[in-house]
C-alpha cells in the first residue's frame, strides 16, 4: 500500500466524483483535441484545484456552477494570476447550450497571443497609452 499526499488524493477523488458537466468538458479538452494542447483535470495548484490546466500555456479553465462564490472564486483567480497562470472562467450553462462555442473559446484563447500594454515613451501623456499605434494620435 503507498502513501499519497493529500492533494494527491483530493485531486482523485474530484475526477472520480466529477460532474455530468465537468465529464462533459473533459470529453472534449482530453486527449489534444484542442489545437493539439495536452489538458489535465483536477490539478492542485498551491492552495488550489483547477478544474482543467494547460500547463504548456499556462492556461486555467474553471467551470462555474451556480453555487461558486464569487468572492472565493475572484480570490483564486488573483492567486492564479499572481502565479503565471491566465484564468479562463465558464458559467456552466455555456457548457450545456453551446459546446462547440466553448471550445473554440479555449482555443482562441491558447492560440491568439494576449495584445501588449504599450508603455508610453518618455515626455508622452499617460492617457495615451495602451491604445494601438493607429489611435494614439486621434
Amino acid at each position: 500500500m503507498s502513501v499519497h499526499r493529500p492533494d494527491t488524493d483530493r485531486a482523485r477523488y474530484l475526477r472520480t466524483n466529477a460532474t455530468k458537466v465537468e465529464r462533459y468538458m473533459w470529453s472534449r479538452l482530453c486527449d489534444r483535441q484542442v489545437g493539439g494542447y495536452k489538458f489535465r483535470r483536477q490539478v492542485p495548484i498551491g492552495p488550489y484545484f483547477v478544474d482543467f490546466l494547460c500547463l504548456s500555456a499556462r492556461l486555467a479553465v474553471e467551470v462555474d456552477g451556480p453555487l461558486h462564490e464569487d468572492e472565493s472564486d475572484a480570490r483564486k483567480t488573483k492567486w492564479l494570476e499572481s502565479a503565471g497562470y491566465r484564468v479562463l472562467r465558464i458559467p456552466v450553462g455555456d457548457v450545456d447550450e453551446s459546446m462547440d462555442d466553448v471550445i473554440h473559446g479555449i482555443y482562441l484563447e491558447l492560440t491568439e497571443p494576449s495584445l501588449p500594454v504599450r508603455v508610453p515613451p518618455p515626455g508622452e501623456p499617460a492617457s495615451r497609452a495602451g491604445r494601438p499605434p493607429h489611435v494614439v494620435g486621434r
